[in-house]
């Protein structure tokens, strides 16, 4: 194993040098991260589109099959020795019953429902916090007056700040020579 120290190209740069390179492949390091990231997505992406797309072929399929069976079911039974429109009566009781059923289900699944009482517990004792604070009090400027400088602007005092109703800058002159 080599000992960083040693290497001669290393030997002769400054600290401002390393820093630059170090800030140099760490930026580096971000935008590949950012680039693998974008990668990934795009193809979960992708994976979901199919995925989807096949679910919706798959549902449809079902779909269609469900008249299908419903008149080889109503046939089977006629084949038993009822009558076909009893028969028909027969599986149309059963797509009722089932369907029945799955809506008993779900009645009984939305009554399970609560609302997120976790949730309403932290808004309101957000709200009760923020009804105590005031808000800070902000200097009121005339129409005419010069905005005062923000203490650690780079532009305090250059004149430099936009007048109220222009967009030329108000401390710079122009010669009509």
């Amino acid at each position: 194993m080599s000992d960083p120290g040693n290497n001669a190209g290393h030997a002769d740069r400054s600290l401002g040098q390393l820093v630059a390179t170090a800030t140099a492949e760490m930026s580096a390091l971000v935008h590949d991260e950012i680039a693998l990231a974008k990668a990934e997505v795009r193809q979960d992406v992708k994976r979901g589109v199919t995925g989807s797309v096949v679910i919706i072929v798959a549902g449809v399929l079902l779909l269609f099959s469900i008249p299908v069976l419903s008149f080889a079911a109503a046939y089977g039974i006629h084949n038993l020795g009822l009558g076909l429109a009893w028969s028909f009566l027969i599986v149309g009781g059963a797509f009722i019953l089932l369907g029945v059923l799955f809506a008993l289900f779900a009645v009984a699944k939305f009554k399970k429902v609560k609302p997120p009482e976790k949730s309403i517990a932290s808004a309101r004792q957000t709200a009760a916090v923020l009804q105590g604070v005031k808000p800070h009090p902000r200097p009121v400027v005339p129409a005419g007056a010069r905005r005062p400088a923000v203490s650690g602007s780079t532009l305090a005092g250059t004149g430099t700040e936009k007048a109220p109703g222009g967009d030329k800058p108000s401390g710079v002159a122009r010669s009509s020579a």
